[in-house]
């Protein structure tokens, strides 16, 4: 029988061929032909199109490549993320089932006494049996309901609803791709700290000579106090700032811990170098930056689930309908209940709809194309951030690597000045105090070698980063496996 209900049905799905509401186009989006910071760089082009692995495989460093397999599995912000988008694909399968009916299936059983008129409800029908003494009373019913789906309200709803789930997705991606490269800019800041300590370290090791000599020649009777005493001071500060470095690495070291989901204190790392080279990533047609950010990926989708948002509540302009059904057996005996005699049924369908709310609908429909309207606008807004960072990060490159040029060729000079001022002192030539000047502008130098290595280096994994780490929108899930995506921590 309920198939039989079931099957009646079936005719008005026929009528619900129409979803009121705007089909989805995406947005317009400031896109320039070309990258202008990319102008005068020569682009290295890959051999072919063999996946290289992970896109912090470039710096060619083992522990960085240990550590992001690490951040991957235990980063807690990526887990938050990878958790959103599990309850966001719920919500979409929820959203789905609605365009299905309703079965219940139920059984109750009552005892009551004395003599009396009893009355039961079934599915709407009445039915009166009068009983003298204690007696039981059993209901078996099947019930199904089913929400047509004329306007397409519910299907609409289930549009935003995978929608979001696939702007979750992308985010989820964000927000991996974003740990990664915090963690290299970390590791990258951490490994300048120890090359500036390895620096200072060999500071002082000079220093102490230049203390010896000079306290040498003041034993003799050459030089004054004051040139022991200045020796002996800026042996002093640079041993301070010798120190001074560890409380940066320490707390890189700390930052680096908390991204692995670590404990600060149960994790260390040993000391290393700063990588020699900076890659620079290949840089694509801007066109297809839109496809390779995942937050832009995100903010579109988002403005899908907006749109389809506005015929969710167009749909309350139009009546509803749905369809009910229901067969059961009612007996005071529960052996020969499900019988022939006993079996009730009924079938029916309610059409509602709304006369008077006050306008209610018509601020929903505006309330729900303002917010369509402000998601366009953040979507167009993140795809101009986008391609700024690109630029930004091109032009830092290409300032700093010509700056580093220059700066090596300063350290190449302050070392020699510093050399020659000292072989004059030790022959009396000049006093002391060109020593110091010298060795300053050496140390000075030096030091912004190893930051402009240090910036040059964070650059290229930003410009990494603003170009989407390899990531792309075919990556997200679609329509049809949306609500069963298992999402990887990868």
């Amino acid at each position: 029988m309920i198939r039989r209900v079931l099957s009646a049905m079936l005719p008005a799905v026929l009528l619900a061929a129409c979803a009121v509401g705007p089909d989805y186009k995406r947005p317009s989006a400031p896109v320039p032909k070309a990258y202008k910071e990319l102008a005068g760089w020569k682009q290295s082009e890959p051999q072919d199109d063999t996946d290289r692995g992970p896109w912090w495989s470039v710096y060619q460093d083992p522990v960085l490549d240990d550590l992001e397999k690490q951040l991957t599995i235990s980063n807690l912000n990526i887990q938050e993320a990878a958790a959103a988008y599990l309850q966001a694909s719920a919500l979409a399968q929820e959203a789905g089932a609605a365009l299905y009916p309703s079965l219940d299936v139920g059984l109750a059983g009552t005892r009551q006494g004395g003599s009396s008129s009893a009355a039961t409800n079934v599915g709407g029908n009445t039915l009166t049996n009068t009983n003298s003494g204690p007696h039981n009373s059993y209901n078996l019913q099947a019930s199904a309901s089913w929400d047509i789906d004329l306007w397409g309200r519910i299907r609409r709803q289930k549009e935003s609803a995978v929608a979001s789930a696939q702007a979750s997705a992308a985010e989820l991606a964000s927000a991996r791709l974003s740990a990664q490269a915090a963690l290299a800019s970390d590791y990258f800041n951490l490994r300048a700290a120890d090359q500036l300590q390895q620096l200072l370290d060999q500071t002082v090791d000079g220093y102490k000579k230049s203390l010896t000599i000079t306290q040498n020649q003041y034993n003799v009777g050459v030089v004054s106090r004051l040139d022991v005493i200045t020796a002996q001071t800026q042996l002093d500060a640079a041993e301070s700032e010798d120190v001074n470095v560890g409380v940066q690495r320490a707390t890189l070291e700390h930052a680096i811990a908390v991204l692995l989901g670590k404990a600060p204190g149960d994790f260390s790392l040993p000391q290393g170098t700063l990588a020699a080279t900076v890659p620079v990533a290949p840089v694509s047609l801007p066109s297809e930056l839109l496809q390779r950010r995942p937050d832009i990926a995100a903010a579109e989708r988002q403005v899908a689930s907006a749109n389809a948002q506005i015929g969710v509540e167009e749909a309350g302009y139009f009546p509803d309908l749905s369809l009910t059904g229901l067969l059961g057996y009612v007996n005071n005996a529960f052996s020969h209940l499900a019988t022939e005699p006993n079996r009730v049924w009924s079938l029916g369908a309610d059409a509602t709809e709304n006369v008077f709310n006050g306008g209610a609908t018509s601020g929903a429909v505006s309330a729900a194309e303002a917010a369509y309207d402000g998601s366009v606008a953040n979507y167009r807004l993140t795809v101009l951030t986008a391609f700024q960072g690109v630029e930004d990060q091109l032009a830092t490159l290409r300032i700093l690597a010509q700056q580093a040029v220059v700066q090596d060729q300063t350290v190449k000079d302050s070392t020699q000045a510093a050399n020659i001022a000292m072989n004059q002192y030790r022959a009396g030539i000049v006093a002391y105090t060109a020593v110091v000047t010298a060795q300053a502008t050496q140390l000075a130098s030096q030091q912004t070698a190893v930051t402009l290595e240090q910036q040059r280096l964070v650059a290229s994994v930003t410009l990494i980063e603003d170009l989407g780490g390899g990531w792309s929108d075919k990556e997200l899930p679609d329509s049809g496996d949306v609500s069963d995506s298992k999402p990887s921590h990868q």
